[in-house]
């Protein structure tokens, strides 16, 4: 009977394993949640290109004349113990227009004035327009249209208009020296006085150059050939018959420029400069320079006598240290102290007196 009863047990429990073998479990499905994708707006900054702004400087400066070594009429040309206030400055109005003034007013600083202490006087004024027309084809050649304006200290004006051609480009440009610029310049010039004969029609042709040198050295070359058509005929000699109504004048400047750095401290800083040469020789084809003498040639009436010429000239020399300070990036003040070494007489025939002249400037510079 037990064994009848093991029996049985062995069996159901193979047959509960047969079916336990038999049961498979149910799949377990996870959903996967859907996959968002978010496009975030990509901003790039980048640096917008500026059209052209009016730009330029303003400067005014104060500059005094001092005594020169020798004060006496002999010295035909030399003013003594003046000032000179002058304003001046440039806008580049656009991209291809500038406009140019210039305001000088000189002062005589003399409490009496007399024969031996002459003082320059009177208020000058010059105005230039630039228009650039850019090169000539496929050229390097710049042209540029100047309109020029005067009005000068002994009231007379003048108006002048020149077609500027550039060849810098084409000129000397290597380690030594380099061609600034170079150019040729037509002219036509319009000159009156207050009455309404005395004009001067001049027509002729300029060279105006500038060199860069080494060791802060620069030179300036610059030649004015004119012809003078005049409305009302100029004296050529002590004759009142020897006139003429027409001349050749060519002009010659020749200029050499310094500068070397001295000390520099922030924004303050001290430089040496010089500059000197002729400014300028002047030559005529006809007897027109004139001046007056007293250097013992007197007529019967003891009245000083006319001396008429066909040149003339003044070389000079400034050394001068002159004293910066950067107040801003865009406004500085500046000082000088020089004297001027030159030749006493302008004209070339009486030029045996030469003489230091104290000269002594302070202003500042705004560009904006």
């Amino acid at each position: 009977m037990k064994k009848s009863l093991l029996l049985v047990g062995a069996f159901l429990a193979v047959a509960g394993l047969a079916q336990a073998k038999e049961v498979v479990p149910a799949p377990v499905v996870v959903e996967e949640a859907p996959v968002q994708i978010v496009e975030k707006e990509v901003i790039v900054y980048r640096d917008r290109e500026e059209g052209f702004r009016p730009n330029g400087y303003v400067d005014l400066q104060y500059k005094y004349y001092g005594n020169s070594e020798e004060k006496n009429y002999k010295n035909d040309g030399v003013e003594n113990n003046y000032s000179r206030t002058q304003l001046q400055g440039k806008i580049n109005m656009t991209e291809n227009q500038a406009f140019e003034y210039r305001v000088r007013d000189y002062n005589s600083l003399n409490a009496v004035s007399n024969e031996d202490d002459k003082a320059k006087t009177g208020t000058q004024t010059r105005l230039r327009y630039f228009y650039n027309h850019g090169n000539l084809g496929d050229s390097k050649v710049n042209l540029t249209s100047r309109i020029h304006y005067l009005d000068d200290t002994n009231d007379s004006q003048e108006l002048e208009y020149q077609a500027r051609f550039d060849f810098g480009e084409y000129m000397f440009n290597n380690d030594f020296m380099k061609t600034d610029y170079f150019v040729i310049a037509p002219k036509y010039k319009y000159v009156w006085n207050s009455n309404s004969d005395d004009y001067d029609n001049q027509i002729g042709a300029d060279l105006y150059t500038m060199h860069s040198l080494p060791l802060g050295f620069s030179f300036e070359f610059n030649i004015y050939g004119t012809q003078h058509f005049y409305g009302r005929d100029q004296a050529t000699g002590l004759n009142k018959n020897d006139k003429t109504d027409d001349n050749l004048s060519v002009d010659v400047e020749a200029y050499l420029y310094n500068t070397t750095n001295l000390y520099t401290a922030g924004n303050f800083a001290v430089d040496f400069q010089f500059e000197g040469g002729f400014d300028p020789y002047s030559w005529n084809s006809e007897s027109v320079v004139k001046k007056d003498i007293k250097e013992n040639y007197f007529d019967e009436k003891e009245k000083a006598i006319t001396k008429y010429g066909d040149s003339k000239y003044r070389v000079y020399a400034w050394p001068q240290i002159v004293a910066n300070y950067n107040v801003t990036e865009n406004f500085k003040t500046y000082v000088s102290l020089g004297a001027e070494y030159a030749n006493a007489n302008k004209f070339a025939d009486d030029a045996n007196g030469w003489r230091w002249q104290p000269v002594a400037v302070a202003g500042f510079r705004t560009s904006f």
